[in-house]
């Protein structure tokens, strides 16, 4: 499967890359050029990075499965004066050397990568008992120094400032040699399986097209062979005309529920432009998108006395040929909650066979959430 060349967007982030201790690579975003470290020196001793992973084809889906046996001992839950993602400190030095507004980093224990890999395309039969060097790249991305809080709970333009880093790590990643997809997401909460508190995210850049995507990308281009339309602005249009599953609407992005959400707390926050990822937005899209998404999970959080747990995903089009004009960005948020002290979990149905079974009505939510603030 080859990819696509990339082009890099025109919207640009005041950014400066530094390196660690051990070779990898931290980028350091601000909203000013003077605002950026001028010098980053990181103190710790020089070593070699982390040991790498493999890659595994399972040959009755054809998936791809990472084996990362070297994470078992990755930071679990630390207490807030050894967090490693807080701005290093006299005798306290962490994975960030300098203050920062807005930082992206190498994940010192990745699934994915160092090393760039290229793998056979995923319609190939595959080569049972052969295994690949588990290439890509994961990254850290920190919102904030402050390590107490929530994306929803920082200002507007520092949520927007954390968006045009994304996308600029978007960008940067798609031109890596190799990579046929770029997943920026977070995870908030320990029910979700947080190992750190302080308020961050995640960016994967995988060698492969990952199987949700790989199974929407192909029926987006199915929806555009026969209609001539694009598949997300078909479901755009239903629900803005039906308006019973909106829960805000602004001039370029709307965030709804799903028509047939899987989740308990289920919500897509979708550009109005049909846009390929996040690099690809304008200012003002990325802008209204940052204060869009802030206001959606400030309603997840007002819905019960104690923060929402939630999964936030940034569904972007895959880089292969064949399947990135039809795909559109756009943002899921969900959360198994489903009452105040009530987890919706994967038993038989959805676990094994992916056969979600709703709890809740999507209309319901929605009403829900329009009525939180």
């Amino acid at each position: 499967m080859s990819t696509v060349s990339f082009e890099p967007a025109a919207l640009t982030v005041p950014h400066a890359a530094h390196r660690l201790f051990d070779g990898r690579e931290i980028v350091f975003f601000a909203r000013e050029e003077a605002d950026l470290p001028s010098a980053v020196v990181d103190p710790r001793a020089p070593e070699e990075r982390a040991g790498h992973g493999e890659l595994r084809q399972d040959p009755l889906t054809g998936d791809w499965i990472a084996m990362a046996t070297h994470r078992q001992n990755r930071t679990h839950l630390p207490p807030a004066d050894q967090c490693p993602l807080c701005p290093s400190a006299p005798g306290r030095e962490s994975e960030i050397p300098a203050d920062f507004q807005v930082v992206a980093f190498e994940n010192r224990f990745p699934s994915l990568g160092p090393d760039l890999v290229d793998l056979p395309d995923p319609d190939q039969p595959p080569e049972i008992g052969r295994s690949y060097p588990a290439g890509g790249r994961c990254e850290v991305l920190v919102y904030t120094p402050e390590h107490q809080g929530s994306l929803a709970q920082l200002e507007p333009e520092e949520v927007q400032l954390v968006l045009r880093a994304l996308a600029q790590r978007t960008a940067a990643l798609s031109a890596l040699p190799g990579i046929r997809q770029v997943f920026p997401f977070e995870n908030r909460g320990e029910q979700i399986g947080t190992t750190l508190h302080h308020p961050h995210g995640q960016i994967y850049a995988y060698p492969y097209v990952t199987p949700t995507t790989l199974k929407t990308a192909r029926r987006a281009v199915e929806h555009l062979d026969r209609t001539g339309r694009t598949l997300h602005h078909d479901l755009l249009d239903q629900e803005l005309s039906d308006g019973a599953r909106v829960v805000v609407a602004g001039d370029h992005v709307t965030a709804y529920v799903p028509w047939a959400a899987r989740w308990p707390l289920e919500v897509h926050v979708v550009p109005h432009r049909h846009v390929a990822d996040l690099a690809a937005l304008s200012g003002d899209e990325l802008d209204e998108l940052a204060v869009i998404q802030r206001d959606v999970l400030a309603r997840l959080d007002a819905l019960y006395s104690t923060p929402t747990p939630y999964i936030s995903a940034w569904h972007q089009a895959p880089l292969v040929p064949g399947l990135r004009d039809a795909a559109r960005l756009h943002l899921q948020i969900v959360s198994p909650r489903r009452a105040e002290n009530k987890l919706k979990y994967l038993a038989g149905s959805e676990a094994a066979m992916g056969a979600f079974i709703g709890d809740v009505s999507p209309e319901e939510t929605a009403q829900r959430l329009r009525d939180a603030l």
